[in-house]
């Protein structure tokens, strides 16, 4: 039976699977959350900021408009004029465009993080294929949902900007009573208020619509059991190289099987299954330290190494078995075996002694 239908994917998608979408360029991103976040952002700058640049507009346009100005027909002097109203008004305005740049880093970073994908801006002849795209535009239950939420969108927007209206009606009637000053105040105080809760209605809108986007994505990348066999297969590779992985790997480590197995003082075997080789040095080690230890074949190289160097073999099938397992190689052994192991190097060093005698 298949498993390529939607309904087999069952599985969750795999790091490498989640990897190839990013890639792709495929991650949940909301450009509204963007937006809402940007348009909080600059009604608060303005709030925060927005005084000290009409201080400093105001104080350009007086300079420019002031009698000696009009009056002087230099150009290098209204030159030198206009470039110091440009330096004042960007000095003012500098607040402004580190804040929004800022929002629009923290933001869009928070969605997707640090992506670098050039496949994205790829020339793709297929996408202007009409009958594709219309494909795309009426495919799938997401089109009605994001439709509806726009219809939703527009809704709370208005209802939103009535709310805000909605408690200052007999102000804006009585405006033609106030001065202009008065008016342009009652203006840009409604202004700002309806612009903030359509903000924040947008931000949490948008936010629940980076929470579908992520979902959507995730189903979207769900693989079914045959997928992730495939996967694993492909991560594993072919059996042949693996094989050769192996063997590169066995030949290794019997290269270092020749280097260390020569320095050992003691080799602990079992006797066939299991060899350990001791390296000791009184005068240099606060004990004996493994140099070497394999099992089956290993262990039966490490024998032929230790006989080729003279290198004595003392079967205690318990204690090699035990340090096989307890100790990495260029360990030193546990404090429960310092007798055991003292035990052998002692005969060892007899049966040494005593053939250096002999000879």
């Amino acid at each position: 039976m298949a498993e390529e239908s939607s309904g087999d994917k069952t599985e969750a998608p795999t790091p490498r699977r989640r990897q190839e979408a990013r890639d792709a360029g495929q991650i949940a991103r909301s450009p509204d959350l963007a937006s809402a976040a940007l348009l909080i952002g600059i009604l608060f700058l303005l709030k925060g900021f927005g005084t000290a640049l009409m201080s400093s507009m105001k104080l350009v346009l007086a300079d420019l408009l002031a009698g000696d100005s009009l009056s002087n027909f230099d150009p290098q002097a209204a030159m030198t004029q206009l470039m110091r109203a440009m330096a004042a008004v960007g000095v003012a305005m500098m607040p402004f465009f580190f804040g929004i740049i800022l929002i629009g880093v923290v933001v869009n970073m928070s969605q997707v993080g640090l992506v670098i994908n050039f496949k994205r801006i790829t020339p793709n002849l297929a996408a202007l294929n009409p009958i594709k795209g219309l494909s795309h535009l009426f495919a799938g239950a997401r089109v009605f949902v994001r439709l509806g939420m726009s219809f939703i969108k527009v809704i709370f927007v208005a209802l939103t900007a009535y709310s805000a209206v909605h408690g200052r009606m007999a102000q804006i009637m009585a405006v033609q009573q106030l001065t202009f000053i008065q008016i342009f105040g009652l203006g840009a105080s409604i202004i700002y208020a309806i612009a903030l809760r359509i903000g924040i209605l947008l931000f949490v809108l948008a936010l629940f619509d980076y929470a579908y986007q992520r979902y959507q994505i995730e189903q979207d990348l769900k693989m079914s059991k045959q997928d992730v066999k495939e996967e694993m297969k492909s991560m594993d590779g072919d059996p042949k190289i693996k094989a050769r992985r192996r063997q590169l790997a066995v030949q290794r480590h019997l290269k270092r099987l020749k280097k260390e197995v020569p320095k050992a003082s003691v080799v602990v075997t079992n006797p066939t299954h299991f060899a350990v080789a001791l390296e000791y040095d009184a005068a240099k080690m606060r004990a004996p330290r493994v140099v070497a230890k394999g099992q089956d074949l290993i262990a039966k190289r490490i024998r032929e190494i230790a006989i080729e160097h003279n290198i004595p073999l003392v079967e205690r099938a318990p204690l090699a078995r035990a340090l096989y397992k307890m100790c990495d190689v260029g360990d030193e052994i546990p404090e429960e075996f310092y007798a055991a192991v003292a035990e052998i190097l002692a005969y060892v060093y007899q049966v040494a002694k005593q053939m250096k005698a002999a000879a």
